[in-house]
């Protein structure tokens, strides 16, 4: 058996936003939004199903799923494969901007629902945090919560590790999935139905050509955004380090002009200090002509 990578929209969408994929996505938001609570999600709405088309033009590195929960919160499932400048503001005004475009002219405030922003990972983003994260707002000093009308989750799946025997969680089982379904060569007994089901949908065996070519597509494509900002960071780095060097080289030519030229003048001030020291000067007046302190022309031999 061989089973399509889920980090990209064809197989992404594929697995939770097709019309059939509701109880999918209920699994799969109960284990990683309230895998911590009592709270769970008994149904919900799929925004826009996904109906897989063949694609005339290859431009998003990111693919999102939209659901409304039974209690009316929304949810954005994002799964981002690269990494790029702007990507945790894109991720707050997502979510800000679902959030406020709730209101019609002139309904009242208390009507907003709760958005849930759940991004998916593939690279690090916080190097201090657990493999899923959980961002409210909160009073910085004691942490009293605000409000739990936005909140951002973050799933970063070259933090996950774990081996198919050492699961122990549902949640780890789909984190899992979205990691390695792509390099699976069965259907592990030991997952989850739900997660079993899910590697039925993304079966090759299952797939039309017409299909199996969409993906190849997609995958290439995100192969070759992640190379060319591979080799753009190399470059970057190539061009910092022999700027660097440059100016590692002109910064110590000049420290060293400058400190020969200090030690010139050093030099001179005591020559002159000495020989008027010899006639016989005073030590108040050799320290007027040359700067140097009383105790430190005192301390000097004629």
């Amino acid at each position: 058996m061989q089973f399509l990578d889920v980090k990209t929209d064809y197989a992404f969408k594929k697995v939770f936003a097709s019309p059939q994929s509701k109880e999918l996505l209920i699994s799969f938001l109960n284990s990683l939004i309230y895998s911590q609570s009592s709270q769970y999600i008994s149904d919900l709405t799929i925004v826009d199903p996904y109906t897989i088309p063949m694609l005339k033009g290859v431009k998003d590195s990111y693919v999102d799923v939209k659901a409304v929960l039974n209690d009316n919160s929304l949810v954005i499932i994002e799964m981002q494969v690269l990494n790029h400048q702007g990507f945790e503001k894109r991720v707050l005004y997502n979510a800000a901007k679902n959030y406020s475009i709730q209101l019609k002219k002139s309904e009242d405030y208390h009507l907003l629902n709760p958005v849930i922003a759940l991004n998916i990972v593939d690279f690090i983003m916080f190097n201090e945090t657990d493999v899923v994260s959980h961002f409210k707002l909160l009073e910085k000093e004691k942490f009293i919560h605000y409000s739990d009308d936005i909140e951002l989750i973050f799933v970063e799946l070259p933090k996950f590790s774990k081996t198919l025997n050492e699961l122990e969680s549902i949640e780890e089982q789909w984190i899992f999935f979205l990691k390695n379904a792509g390099q699976l060569n069965n259907i592990p007994k030991k997952l989850d139905n739900c997660v079993q089901e899910a590697l039925q949908v993304v079966n090759e065996a299952n797939m039309t050509e017409e299909e199996l070519e969409t993906q190849h597509k997609r995958k290439e494509f995100i192969y070759i955004q992640k190379s060319a900002i591979e080799l753009a960071t190399e470059k970057g780095i190539k061009v910092g380090f022999e700027k660097g060097k440059l100016k590692g080289k002109l910064e110590g030519k000049l420290e060293g002009k400058l400190e020969g030229k200090l030690e010139g003048k050093l030099e001179g001030k005591l020559e002159m200090a000495q020989m008027m020291k010899k006639n016989g000067e005073t030590a108040d007046k050799i320290s007027l002509y040359t700067g140097l302190s009383v105790a430190e022309i005192e301390q000097l031999t004629v």
